[in-house]
């Protein structure tokens, strides 16, 4: 998590705060409202702090003025994360479906821009899941030019990649490189070698990836559609 930051152990339940602008209690059944959402959209999340900004006139036309949103431990889409913090502002709502708790939580799509870590464990048992496995496999493929992905692991600011060996029974295991390029991920196991762009989502840019302290941190914009 980026420097400053506070989050709730793991397992804590949910804190959420409004600011001071007088959203009062509407602002905070509406970060109620928020929470299940979110939980609706993720596999799991073990602890999550929502701050939001706004005032009870706006909120009633639907207008937030801005929302925080830091989490641990989340599952999106099989992919693991060990921390997330996102940050959206402008962000246009349903209020009466957001206090009912039915329809669409959202008007329009809106942006976020934020930061996610995932350690070893995380990549390792992202890529291994069904959804992700051939990610990982045509990765190793283009860089070692042999598959499956066995395991990946985060040393000395390196990604180390292992793959299966065919002249022994211990894997191969090759250390590469990534960087943040034209919106995506771009991976490289020496200078002149290879490279391997991740395949990336046009709603999502990436602009900061970078491997520090056994984490990968990856940095960028988002758009949430409703």
């Amino acid at each position: 998590m980026s420097s400053g930051s506070s989050l709730p152990p793991a397992g804590a339940g949910p804190s959420i705060a409004g600011n001071r602008s007088g959203g009062g209690p509407l602002l905070a059944l509406l970060a109620r409202a928020l929470e299940l959402w979110l939980r609706q959209q993720c596999q799991q999340i073990d602890s999550l702090e929502i701050q939001l900004e706004g005032s009870a006139a706006r909120l009633l036309q639907g207008q937030l003025e801005g929302a925080r949103l830091r989490a641990r431990r989340v599952v999106f889409q099989d992919l693991r994360f060990e921390s997330v913090d996102l940050r959206g502002e402008a962000i246009l709502l349903r209020p009466a479906a957001a206090l009912r708790g039915q329809g669409s939580l959202l008007r329009e799509p809106f942006r976020v821009r934020g930061q996610l870590y995932l350690n070893s464990e995380d990549l390792n048992r992202s890529l291994g899941s069904a959804q992700w496995r051939q990610l990982g496999d045509n990765l190793v493929e283009a860089l070692l030019g042999v598959s499956p992905l066995m395991r990946v692991r985060i040393l000395d600011g390196r990604l180390m990649l292992s793959a299966p060996n065919a002249s022994s029974d211990r894997p191969i295991e090759v250390p590469a490189t990534l960087r943040a390029s034209e919106g995506t991920v771009v991976l490289q196991t020496q200078a002149q070698g290879p490279i391997y762009r991740l395949p990336m989502d046009p709603a999502i840019h990436i602009d900061r990836a970078e491997l520090e302290a056994g984490m990968l941190l990856l940095e960028g914009e988002a758009l949430v559609r409703p």
